[in-house]
């Protein structure tokens, strides 16, 4: 990965903020020119950095009214990957990680109702082979939503 200069920093500090703001805007800001910015994102795109673009939908406006997470605990932490190949098959796990701690996974889903939650753990989670437990935990409300920050130096040069 190439190295991240001031002016990568202050480019990924706009962006995160608004994904959405034209180039133009982000090179006014900046003060080069929007090709530059164009050819500084593509580069941030292309070495990693920058690793997706898109729309965040509200997941309660399509009915999804329940954010919930599930710590897995699996017969062997080996049988991870395949566990993640059975979930990626289940379209409310939004994410998984691999953890330490008293949990093998912890998967972020978001379901309808209790029902769909108690059909999707008892139908669904717990049949995967390897699942030996799980324990639900229910968010009651997002508070704190955003991006990593990204540190520069307003003052010195990019």
């Amino acid at each position: 990965m190439e190295k991240i200069d001031k002016l990568d920093k202050k480019i990924l500090n706009i962006l995160s903020k608004n994904a959405r703001i034209p180039f133009k805007d982000v090179a006014a800001e900046c003060n080069v020119s929007r090709a530059a910015i164009h050819q500084r994102v593509q580069r941030l795109i292309d070495s990693g950095v920058i690793t997706g673009s898109g729309f965040d939908i509200d997941p309660s406006s399509l009915g999804y009214k329940t954010c919930t997470y599930v710590g897995i605990t699996l017969e062997r932490g080996s049988m991870y990957r395949d566990v993640v190949k059975r979930l990626m098959l289940v379209p409310e796990v939004v994410e998984c990680h691999f953890t330490t701690g008293p949990y093998t996974m912890l998967v972020k889903l978001y379901v309808r109702d209790n029902e769909q939650l108690m059909t999707l753990l008892n139908g669904q989670l717990q049949e995967i082979p390897g699942v030996v437990a799980t324990e639900t935990l229910i968010s009651l409300e997002q508070n704190i939503r955003r991006e990593i920050p990204v540190h520069f130096e307003e003052t010195e040069e990019a």
